[in-house]
């Protein structure tokens, strides 16, 4: 009789997992989705974001070759001529014939907008803003003919 009690107590012969075990993995695959998702948002954010500073510094360098060879800064109006969305918008509209005149032109979508403004022949002044998590909080980016691309405003905006 102890016998068939030790052998219905075996591991051995027990199949599948009591409900205990299934509510403790369960819980631990929950702990775990709770602390990835957020930070897998927060990094895609922070990817979406850095176009924009890119760009302006593709902006740029179009601009410098651009006044090498005509002795000018090219103004281009704000392109695409929306409030930059949480979602890509089309490189159309406002300045996008003065982009591709200056040489640059992104390759698809945007998530950001861009201008670029020539005060006078020597000098010009780029700007890129984005909104990336759709919060009505813009991102936005500077730089002219002798700075480097900078943020401005909050830096903790995505």
């Amino acid at each position: 009789m102890i016998q068939k009690l030790r052998n219905a107590l075996s591991l051995k012969n027990r199949k599948g997992f009591t409900l205990i075990e299934l509510m403790i993995v369960v819980a631990i695959i929950g702990i775990l989705a709770a602390i990835a998702i957020p930070n897998f948002r927060n990094y895609q954010l922070k990817a979406k974001r850095s176009e924009a500073p890119t760009n302006l510094k593709a902006i740029k360098v179009s601009e410098e070759s651009y006044r090498a060879e005509s002795g000018t800064y090219k103004s281009c109006a704000a392109t695409p001529a929306t409030a930059p969305q949480a979602t890509k918008s089309a490189f159309t509209g406002g300045g996008a014939n003065d982009f591709q005149a200056i040489g640059w032109s992104p390759s698809g979508n945007v998530y950001g907008q861009y201008t670029a403004t020539n005060s006078n022949s020597t000098s010009f002044s780029g700007l890129a803003t984005t909104d990336v998590d759709a919060d009505a909080v813009r991102a936005s980016f500077t730089c002219d003919h002798s700075t480097e691309v900078i943020q401005s405003g909050a830096t903790t905006i995505y």
